[in-house]
């Protein structure tokens, strides 16, 4: 957490050998569209040709290696170094340049194109770079994570997009204690309070409105788990009793927006059966796919990339993502739960930097030397238990030491789908009302 040498080999051995989230699909939605990013501390630039293929270039002039995309995003037809105007297409083709002629017979215009990562690859509108040559396809180094992707994506027939407009903020700490706060259940009731209280409060407002069970009044509860997927990737899932803008009110969205929710609710069912619409609309699930992009899908999506910067510091980029076919109303609800919960003035992101920032300062002390992620490996693990952190760390060990991972199977747990949705659908019906109060 606090050596430079071993930031460097992580670039090296962790960045340079995993995919790497670069964007979603809908953030170039029109030929030459374009938007320009850092992934795994490397500059490119993310691009729909005019072609309709979708391409990542890296953000560097072949001819002296200047940055050649300036803005964060837009729309072009080409890409002109400032330094001497060099000029390319939205395909990556050099074009001109002034002078040519100068170079001599030797020089060969079609060694000139922009540079691109080995790979790039896309699984339904997410899209990744590898920078090794020989990786494993997506698809193989998804795995069981692209069940998590399926869940996000198949809330709305119509497909998901990335709304306009991002979060954007450092934190000084290192870039592995956020992707272990993101599926930590652990710290959620000591350092949320405020937010709980602030639920609860609207809870009460509420009841005298609703014939109140623990899906309306907005209460947390205990019910969930963690497991490894394998290949570093993990989730923490968890039966939510506030809001989730899919398809299941709560006192956050207004008395109005109920009966709209529990009719997209049947619409869920109908498309998907009982058991895939109840992780759908009642699972808030945080993913982790290895090793830096986490999806939040609570009470709104956000993907979140999370960039190494120095063993004391991480950048953090976070998107909300809706269904294409959403409307205006329930969108501003949606937005506004992206803002007030995750957003870095809301209620969560605040108190986890302090939390995150607290440890990187004590790790200054030098001692102990080891952080415990021990919880839950003789049980059963719950949402508060640290199964896939160990996961995560397991495949981050393997990578440093370039050698094969070691018990990974611990933390895989077997979920029983069916069961589960029974067992917590018969705690909603049974307890609401008790809960509530």
């Amino acid at each position: 957490m606090t050596s430079q040498e071993l930031f460097d080999l992580e670039i090296e051995r962790v960045f340079n050998h995993s995919w790497l989230y670069v964007g979603h699909g809908s953030e170039i939605p029109e030929p030459g569209s374009f938007v320009r990013r850092s992934v795994g501390t490397r500059p490119v630039i993310f691009v729909r040709g005019r072609d309709g293929q979708v391409r990542v270039f890296f953000n560097t002039c072949p001819h002296r290696g200047a940055t050649i995309c300036r803005q964060d995003q837009g729309k072009a037809t080409t890409f002109q170094c400032f330094y001497h105007a060099w000029t390319f297409n939205t395909e990556g083709v050099f074009v001109s340049g002034p002078d040519l002629a100068g170079y001599g017979p030797n020089w060969r215009r079609e060694e000139m194109n922009l540079p691109a990562p080995a790979k790039v690859g896309e699984y339904r509108g997410f899209f990744f770079v590898a920078f090794d040559p020989g990786i494993e396809s997506l698809e193989e180094y998804l795995g069981p994570a692209r069940e998590y992707l399926d869940l996000i994506v198949d809330q709305s027939p119509a497909g998901m997009r990335v709304v306009a407009g991002s979060q954007q903020y450092t934190i000084r700490g290192n870039w592995k204690l956020l992707v272990e706060n993101s599926i930590d259940g652990y710290h959620a009731a000591p350092v949320h309070t405020t937010y709980f209280a602030y639920v609860a409060q609207l809870a009460r407002q509420v009841k005298t409105q609703t014939t109140g069970n623990s899906r309306a009044a907005g209460t947390n509860n205990k019910f969930g788990f963690s497991r490894s997927l394998g290949k570093g990737h993990a989730s923490m899932e968890v039966r939510q009793s506030y809001g989730r803008p899919v398809a299941r009110w709560s006192a956050l969205f207004g008395i109005d927006a109920k009966e709209r929710l529990e009719r997209r609710r049947q619409e869920l069912v109908e498309r998907h059966g009982p058991v895939k619409a109840y992780r759908i609309a009642d699972v808030t699930t945080n993913v982790i796919v290895y090793p830096n992009l986490v999806i939040n899908d609570g009470v709104a999506v956000t993907i979140r990339k999370i960039d190494p910067v120095a063993p004391d510091e991480l950048a953090a980029t976070a998107w909300a993502l809706a269904p294409i076919d959403e409307d205006a109303d329930m969108l501003r609800r949606r937005l506004d739960s992206f803002l007030t919960f995750y957003g870095p003035g809301g209620f969560a992101t605040p108190d986890d930097v302090e939390a995150l920032e607290s440890c990187q300062a004590g790790f200054r002390a030098g001692s102990p030397e080891w952080s415990d992620i021990s919880r839950g490996m003789d049980r059963s693990p719950t949402y508060l238990d640290e199964a896939g952190i160990r996961g995560f760390w397991r495949r981050w060990y393997a990578q440093m030491r370039q050698a094969p991972v070691e018990n990974e199977a611990e933390g895989m747990l077997e979920v029983d789908w069916d069961k589960t949705m029974r067992e917590w659908e018969g705690i909603d019906a049974g307890e609401g009302d008790r809960i509530a109060a």
